[in-house]
């Protein structure tokens, strides 16, 4: 499973990028079942934030949900936190 987020916004407004390939991961369990409640919680388009927020497109296998800042789930704060640390 390929899990990438985008982050856009903030007080700079600078993208950030990154991307986590579950493949042979001894967690990837986890992250696929992280994933899955991140996408299910999001929205087909991107939702209004907030000045100066930041606003997510998490993509997993080719499947897009938008999600911003402050209104975001306990599972996607967990998923894009860890795909931005440990993704490439």
């Amino acid at each position: 499973m390929r899990i990438q987020v985008r982050r856009t916004g903030g007080f700079a407004g600078i993208e950030r990028r990154a991307e986590v390939d579950t493949t042979g991961r001894p967690d990837a369990a986890e992250w696929h079942t992280l994933a899955e409640r991140a996408l299910s919680a999001g929205r087909a388009t991107p939702p209004p934030g907030v000045p100066d927020g930041f606003s997510y497109r998490i993509t997993v296998d080719g499947r897009t949900a938008h999600c911003a800042d402050p209104s975001l789930t306990e599972d996607q704060r967990t998923l894009i936190r860890r795909v931005l640390k440990e993704g490439a």
